[in-house]
C-alpha cells in the first residue's frame, strides 16, 4: 500500500506544478500488469516455461490467458492458452517497481531511458522488453528460450503532462525531450 509519506511527497512535489488543493488530488499508482505471450507455442513445455518465469520474476502465480475464438491460419483453437498476465499491487507492486527501475532496466542492452511518448492519454505507461533474461530471477544458463514481456503502469493521473510529471516522480527513467 502507498504509505501516507509518499502520498504527502507527491503532493508537495507535483502539487504547485498542478495546482493541487488537497493530498489526494495526486497521482497514485494502481496497479502493475505484467504480460507475456507464448506465440505459437504447442508444446506444453514452451508454455510452462513462460508461466514459471514470470512466476519467478514477479513472486505471484500468473493468470493463462485463453484464446477467444478459434483461427484456423494460426492453429489456435478457442480455448488454447495464448499467454499469461499477473496484476501487482500494492506492497509487491513497489518492489517490482524498485527492481525495474534499479536493476532490471540498467541491465537493458543499450538503454538510454523510456520514451515519454509511451504514455497514453489516460496516464498510463506500458513498456515493452524484447528478453524477459535482464530479471535477476532468471538464471543465466537458462537462457535458450527468451520471451518479451510487457509492463503497464496504472495510474489515477489525468493526463500525459501530470502522468510524465509523476512517473519522473517515481524515478522512472523518461527521455528528455
Amino acid at each position: 500500500m502507498i504509505t501516507k509519506q509518499q502520498q504527502q511527497s507527491t503532493f508537495e512535489t507535483l502539487g504547485k506544478e498542478f495546482k493541487y488543493t488537497n493530498v489526494n488530488q495526486s497521482p497514485k499508482l494502481m496497479k502493475i500488469v505484467v504480460s507475456s505471450g507464448v506465440g505459437s507455442a504447442k508444446d506444453k513445455a514452451r508454455i510452462k516455461l513462460v508461466e514459471d518465469r514470470l512466476m519467478r520474476i514477479t513472486g505471484q502465480k500468473p493468470a493463462a490467458r485463453l484464446a477467444k475464438q478459434s483461427v484456423a491460419q494460426f492453429k489456435v483453437r478457442q480455448g488454447d492458452t495464448v499467454g499469461f498476465q499477473v496484476t501487482l499491487r500494492g506492497t509487491r507492486m513497489y518492489e517490482f517497481l524498485d527492481k525495474l527501475i534499479h536493476i532490471a532496466l540498467p541491465r537493458t542492452r543499450d538503454f538510454r531511458g523510456l520514451n515519454a511518448t509511451a504514455i497514453d492519454d489516460m496516464g498510463n505507461i506500458t513498456i515493452g522488453l524484447k528478453e524477459h533474461s535482464i530479471f535477476p530471477e532468471v538464471a543465466d544458463e537458462d537462457l535458450k528460450d527468451v520471451f518479451g514481456v510487457a509492463i503497464t503502469l496504472v495510474t489515477t493521473a489525468g493526463s500525459k503532462p501530470e502522468a510524465e510529471a509523476f512517473f519522473r516522480h517515481l524515478g522512472i527513467p523518461l527521455k528528455t525531450a
